[in-house]
C-alpha cells in the first residue's frame, strides 16, 4: 500500500510502499511506534514513541500536531486506526503542511 515518509534530517517526504506495519517499524527503526491522526481522512502518522528519550536527530511538524524527531510514516487507516490502508493526502498537500525544524 501506499504510504509516505517523512525524513527529517534529508528534510523530504516521499512516496514509499509498505506492506504491514512491519514495515512501518523498519523504516522508523523502533518498535515502540506512538501514531496521531493527521486530517479527516483516516491518515495517521507513525513515529517513535521514545524520539525525545533517545535524542533523535532531525524535527518535523506537521499542522498544529507537536514536533516529532526522527523520521515519520504517514499511512492510510480504518476502523480507527485497526487497519491498515493507502494514504488518502497528495503528497503535495502534505509537503505543504510540513514544517521541518
Amino acid at each position: 500500500m501506499n504510504a509516505i515518509l517523512i525524513d527529517p534530517i534529508k528534510q523530504l517526504a516521499e512516496m514509499i510502499s509498505i506492506s504491514d506495519l512491519n514495515d512501518v517499524v523498519d523504516v522508523i527503526g523502533h518498535d515502540t511506534l506512538e501514531q496521531d491522526s493527521v486530517g479527516d481522512d483516516g491518515d495517521r502518522i507513525y513515529f517513535d514513541e521514545n524520539c525525545f528519550v533517545r535524542g533523535t536527530e532531525g524535527r518535523f511538524k506537521i499542522d498544529s500536531l507537536v514536533p516529532l524527531a526522527g523520521n515519520g510514516v504517514l499511512v492510510g487507516t480504518d476502523d480507527d486506526g485497526a487497519t491498515l490502508r493507502n494514504v488518502a493526502i497528495s503528497l503535495e498537500d502534505l509537503r505543504s503542511r510540513i514544517r521541518y525544524l
